[in-house]
C-alpha cells in the first residue's frame, strides 16, 4: 500500500479540504451553471420555457439516478480496493462502470425517440408547452450519453488521487457553458434548443479535459474494454443504491409535485417553484462537495480500518454541513427578493414575488438536508448499504410523498382572503421530511458509528 497516499497518511482536516475544495469548487460551477442557465432562460425565452425543463426533471433524474450509483458505489468500492492494495479489481470496477453508463444512456437516447409523445403525456406535460419541451429535448437525449458518462468518470478520476484534474474539468465546462448561453440564447436568440447545444459543447470539452487523466503516469485505475467479472458491477451498484434510491426518489417527488402544482395554480406555479429550487438545488450541490471528498476517505481508511481517521473524517464532515446550511439560510433570510429577481423578465416579476414567499416556508430544510447526505454517504462509504438506502429513500421518497398528499388535501388554509401562499402551503412537507429523517440517520449512525467497526486482529485503528 502506498505510503504517499493522503487519504491515508494526511493530517485529517487538510485532508478533508484538499479533497472538499476541488470538490465544491467543481460542483459549484455545475451549480452556477444552472443558475445561469435559468437567468438566461428565464429572461430571454419567459417562465414558461423554465417550466418546461422542469417538469421534465424526472425523466432527467431517472438517467442521472443511474449515473450516481454506478459512480459513488463504483469509487467507493474501487476506493476500497485500493486501500486494500487490489489495484486490479479497482480497475475492473472503474471499466464496468464507465461501460454501463455509455451502454444505458445510449440505449435510453434510443427509446426516448420513438416514444417521446408518451413521455411527455406520463410527464403531464401541457400541450401548450410540448413544442419547447420537444426543442430541448430533441438534443439534450442524446447530450446525456457523453454528460453521464463523464459524471461516471469524475468520481473515479477523483477517487485515483486527481481531484485538481476533475475539478478543472468541471469548471472548464461549466464556464463554456455560461459563455455559449449567452451567445446562443441571447445573441442568436436560438431558445431552448441554444442552450441544448451549449450543454452539448460545453460536456464535449469536459470530457476531454477529464481525459487527461489517461495519459497520467500516477494514475492507478486503468480502463479495459473487455471485461470477464462483472459481478463486480452488480455489487458496486448495490453499494450505491442509497445514491439512487435518493435522486431517483428526487424524479419521482418532482412528478407529484408538478402534478399538485399543476392542478392547483397552473404552469406559473411550476415555474415560480423553480426558481425556488435552484437554491436547493445550490444547497444539495455544495453537501453533495462535501459527501464525495467523505467517501472517498472514509471508503479508503475503512478498507485499511485506521477507524480513528474514519471518525475524525466523520466530524470534520458534518461540522461542515452544519456551517453551510446556517450560511445559506442566512443568504436567503436577507436577500431573497433581489436575487430571485435576476430569473425571470421585468413582465413576470409577479412569479419572483410568489416565490419569494415560499423560502421562509423552506428555511428549516436548509438547516438540516447537508448533514443528511453527510451521514448517508458515510454509511454507503463503511459498506452499509440497506441502513444507507432506508434513509435515502425515507427523506427522498416516502416522507415528502406521504406528507405532500397529506397537506395538499387536509392542511387548512391559513388566511380567510385569497392570498399565493396559501395554494404552496404544502411544500412545508420538505423540511419536515428532512428532519424525521435525520433522526433515523442520527440511529443508524450511531449504530454504525466508527469505534463500532469491527477491526481485524492486526488492528491499525
Amino acid at each position: 500500500m502506498s505510503t504517499h497516499n493522503p487519504a491515508l497518511t494526511g493530517r485529517i482536516v487538510s485532508t478533508f479540504f484538499y479533497y472538499v475544495l476541488p470538490s465544491v469548487i467543481g460542483l459549484i460551477a455545475i451549480t452556477s451553471a444552472n443558475l445561469i442557465d435559468g437567468f438566461f432562460v428565464g429572461n430571454a425565452v419567459g417562465a414558461n420555457a423554465l417550466a418546461a425543463i422542469t417538469l421534465m426533471v424526472p425523466l432527467f433524474t431517472l438517467l442521472i439516478a443511474i449515473a450516481i450509483m454506478l459512480a459513488i458505489g463504483g469509487a467507493v468500492s474501487a476506493g476500497k480496493a485500493i486501500g486494500e492494495d487490489d489495484t486490479h479489481t479497482a480497475s475492473d470496477i472503474f471499466s464496468q462502470s464507465l461501460i454501463a453508463a455509455a451502454t444505458i444512456n445510449l440505449l435510453f437516447a434510443l427509446i426516448s425517440l420513438v416514444f417521446e409523445s408518451q413521455l411527455f403525456a406520463l410527464l403531464n406535460i401541457p400541450e401548450s408547452i410540448q413544442p419547447l419541451a420537444k426543442e430541448y429535448f430533441g438534443i439534450i437525449r442524446w447530450v446525456f450519453i457523453l454528460q453521464l458518462t463523464t459524471m461516471v468518470l469524475y468520481y473515479f478520476v477523483r477517487a485515483d488521487g486527481h481531484p485538481i484534474l476533475a475539478t478543472s474539468a468541471l469548471v472548464t465546462g461549466a464556464a463554456l457553458n455560461i459563455a455559449l448561453d449567452a451567445w446562443f440564447i441571447l445573441y442568436l436568440d436560438m431558445g431552448l434548443a441554444g442552450a441544448a447545444w451549449a450543454t452539448a459543447i460545453a460536456q464535449t470539452v469536459q470530457f476531454l479535459v477529464l481525459s487527461r487523466y489517461f495519459l497520467s503516469r500516477q494514475r492507478t485505475l486503468k480502463f479495459n474494454l473487455v471485461q470477464g467479472r462483472w459481478h463486480l458491477l452488480r455489487q458496486s451498484a448495490y453499494n450505491g443504491l442509497s445514491e439512487f434510491i435518493g435522486e431517483i426518489s428526487v424524479g419521482i417527488i418532482f412528478f407529484i409535485l408538478n402534478a399538485l402544482l399543476i392542478a392547483r395554480l397552473g404552469v406559473d406555479g411550476v415555474a415560480a417553484f423553480t426558481l425556488v429550487n435552484y437554491f436547493i438545488f445550490l444547497s444539495i450541490m455544495m453537501s453533495y462537495g462535501l459527501a464525495d471528498a467523505l467517501h472517498l476517505v472514509i471508503s479508503q481508511n475503512y478498507g485499511a480500518q485506521y477507524l480513528k481517521r474514519v471518525h475524525q473524517f466523520l466530524s470534520t464532515a458534518i461540522a461542515s454541513s452544519i456551517s453551510l446550511g446556517l450560511f445559506i439560510v442566512t443568504v436567503l433570510t436577507f436577500w431573497p427578493s433581489t436575487i430571485l429577481a435576476w430569473f425571470v423578465s421585468e413582465q413576470e416579476q409577479q412569479i419572483a414575488q410568489v416565490s419569494s414567499q415560499l423560502i421562509p416556508l423552506l428555511l428549516p430544510l436548509f438547516l438540516i438536508n447537508g448533514t443528511n447526505i453527510v451521514l448517508t454517504c458515510y454509511l454507503t462509504a463503511i459498506h452499509q448499504p440497506k441502513p444507507s438506502a432506508l434513509i435515502a429513500i425515507s427523506r427522498g421518497l416516502i416522507l415528502p410523498a406521504g406528507l405532500l398528499v397529506l397537506l395538499y388535501y387536509w392542511m387548512p388554509i391559513w388566511l380567510p382572503v385569497p392570498n399565493p401562499i396559501n395554494d404552496f402551503s404544502f411544500i412545508i412537507a420538505f423540511p419536515l421530511a428532512e428532519w424525521c429523517a435525520f433522526i433515523l440517520a442520527g440511529y443508524f449512525c450511531y449504530q454504525y458509528r466508527p469505534n463500532n467497526l469491527r477491526q481485524p486482529s492486526r488492528c491499525k485503528s
